[in-house]
């Protein structure tokens, strides 16, 4: 039995299935690129859902957590520590905020916020949390009580008392729904398992009318879509609009695991000591390495290159959508986050690009979702768009 096989059946065996799992065995990565058990290489579209924004084995990110690593790996967040402190203050510097609360992850980060939005309202009467359809924001009991697709929420009931979901984009029910009693609206400028749909001008611009009208609190995950993901540090930013939380997770770590809430000046004092907490949350070998990644980005001014890459990938998914008119039913995206809409579903034609080298990521049933690096080179985008071409040719 090949090693791919032997690790497949021993993953099966010791492992909880909630995952399908490649067919492939991924041995390492370097650059763009994965390389499997067997030699073959693919590039990867996919980028770890958004982790992986500098691909593999970036050496100021590797050299930053080895150097971390050789002092500590883990203190207990009683001691102050130096790579919390350089990576809180490089958040703070590249945004409008006063704090950092550092997570193991964004769900986590979510729950950070649900606590300080509730504690926050108590005293002023404003209990109810607003979430949209198609959202995603965690796994957690908190994070699915913001939440209303079927397939994250099934079989968890009951949730949190007093959330409530509305249609996204939609001004209208937005402006009709929201009280005296609202205190906190989270969502996301574009969502990423709902199907890469960005936010209207409209309904943003409205959401942010009625806080000054109303004194709730705006609370923004930028989990996927910020580290200049979108071609801004925060993708709100597009729409000239500043929430009073932030929540940033995937690629914040430089691949290790760590997220963040950042709140405005307003919120700074809401959690005090021993109201909140977390073990692992601002590990030092994380902040390091995300800290890298922050420089790595600005050395190399990758910021423009991310909008580059947008504009290349949506101009050759436009000619494959006239090509392909009737498989190719809209296409949507910002920078490095790219959603292909197809009258079909989408994981058999992602399988077989997997099979030419490509890897590329589905959501919600007919949605390609790239997340490429944002090292990947023009001669990388347009093999990407001739094989996932040569594969929508195979489903006229």
């Amino acid at each position: 039995m090949s090693v791919k096989n032997t690790l497949h059946v021993r993953d099966g065996r010791s492992l909880l299935h909630t995952y399908n799992r490649l067919t492939a065995c991924i041995e390492s990565g370097r650059g763009q690129y994965l390389i499997d058990s067997e030699g073959a290489s693919y590039l990867d579209l996919f980028g770890g859902l958004a982790v992986n924004a500098l691909g593999y084995c970036n050496e100021e990110i590797l050299v930053a957590m080895h150097n971390q690593l050789s002092k500590f790996a883990h203190l207990s967040n009683y001691v102050v520590q130096g790579p919390q402190v350089l990576l809180a203050e490089r958040l703070l510097s590249l945004s409008a905020f006063d704090k950092v609360f550092f997570t193991n992850s964004g769900t986590e980060a979510t729950e950070a916020a649900i606590k300080l939005c509730r504690k926050w309202g108590r005293s002023r009467g404003k209990t109810e949390l607003i979430g949209f359809h198609g959202s995603f924001h965690g796994r957690t009991m908190g994070a699915l009580s913001l939440m209303s697709q079927e397939k994250y929420t099934d079989g968890y009931e009951p949730f949190l008392d007093q959330c409530v979901h509305l249609e996204f984009n939609s001004a209208e029910q937005l402006t009709a729904h929201i009280s005296h009693s609202t205190c906190a609206v989270f969502f996301e400028c574009i969502q990423g398992e709902g199907g890469i749909r960005p936010v209207t001008k409209s309904f943003i611009e409205t959401l942010f009318a009625l806080r000054e009208q109303y004194g709730f609190l705006i609370v923004a995950d930028e989990i996927q879509s910020g580290m200049w993901r979108t071609g801004t540090f925060f993708s709100y930013e597009q729409w000239n609009v500043q929430p009073d939380i932030t929540l940033v997770a995937k690629a914040i770590g430089g691949g290790l695991p760590l997220g963040a809430m950042l709140v405005t000046a307003m919120l700074s004092e809401v959690l005090r000591p021993g109201m909140h907490g977390t073990t692992f949350g601002g590990n030092p070998v994380a902040c390091a390495g995300g800290l890298a990644l922050l420089e790595y980005i600005a050395t190399h001014n990758l910021q423009e290159r991310i909008s580059d890459i947008g504009k290349e990938f949506l101009s050759g998914f436009g000619i494959l959508q006239k090509k392909y008119s009737p498989l190719v039913r809209e296409i949507r995206g910002l920078g490095c986050m790219i959603g292909v809409e197809l009258t079909k579903p989408a994981l058999p034609i992602a399988e077989e690009c997997f099979r030419h080298g490509v890897f590329l990521n589905v959501t919600q049933g007919n949605v390609i979702r790239l997340l490429p690096p944002y090292i990947i080179t023009d001669d990388d985008i347009s093999r990407a768009l001739e094989v996932i071409g040569s594969v929508f040719a195979l489903q006229q």
